[in-house]
């Protein structure tokens, strides 16, 4: 592996740079965006039960906003459990957005890298050219040496340069449309929440009435 780092000469170590930058990327975003620790399975059910039973209080709250992202999304509806539905929707798209803010976390870093890796790799080719060029001397004569060197430095970038490209775009990729799916969820379930919450608000208003009469 060393010798091929010293074939690929001095533009190698950028694109080294970006291949370990990459894995840590992408080791971090799968360990963190799975699937039970954004959306905790039964989360909603638990909540709609413990509300309806007892209420939800300050602490509970915030120690549901704290368990996962769905929970810091059904938290910022249920502060907002007694204002009218359109004010619960406005809160449970701007903890959404929030949510959605953390999830992109380091996105952008690992598609820059698959963008930047082929111009990496394409600025090691044409100093491999450059070397090349060099190697003719004015009297028409090739250092050998010199020239297989430049050839080196022009193949390797260029393929270190694909190689860190393809898997980096594909896990940004993945996990781009990982983060917008659960997106989805998370509104879906926030919405079913506004939808218990509000009729069960006004069954009791009914029954008040009733009663009233």
């Amino acid at each position: 592996m060393f010798s091929i780092i010293q074939a690929a000469g001095w533009p190698i170590w950028p694109l080294l740079l970006a291949s370990v930058i990459a894995v840590a990327l992408i080791i971090e975003r799968a360990a963190t965006l799975r699937h039970h620790r954004i959306l905790p399975p039964r989360l909603l059910e638990q909540v709609v039960a413990v509300y309806q039973r007892d209420g939800l209080s300050r602490e509970a709250l915030e120690r549901l906003a704290q368990d996962s992202p769905l929970g810091t999304v059904l938290a910022s509806a249920l502060r907002n459990h007694r204002s009218p539905r359109y004010v619960m929707k406005e809160a449970i798209e701007e903890a959404g957005r929030a949510v959605a803010h953390d999830l992109d976390r380091f996105l952008t870093t690992l598609g820059t890298i698959a963008t930047a890796a082929p111009l990496l790799g394409l600025f090691g080719t044409v100093i491999g050219m450059i070397e090349i060029f060099g190697s003719q001397s004015p009297s028409g004569g090739t250092n050998p040496q010199q020239l297989a060197h430049g050839i080196s430095i022009a193949l390797y970038n260029t393929a270190f340069g694909i190689g860190i490209s393809i898997p980096s775009l594909i896990f940004y990729r993945h996990f781009r449309n990982k983060v917008d799916g659960f997106i989805v969820q998370m509104e879906q379930e926030a919405a079913r929440l506004a939808d218990i919450v509000h009729g069960k608000r006004s069954d009791y208003g009914i029954a008040r009435g009733q009663g009233g009469a």
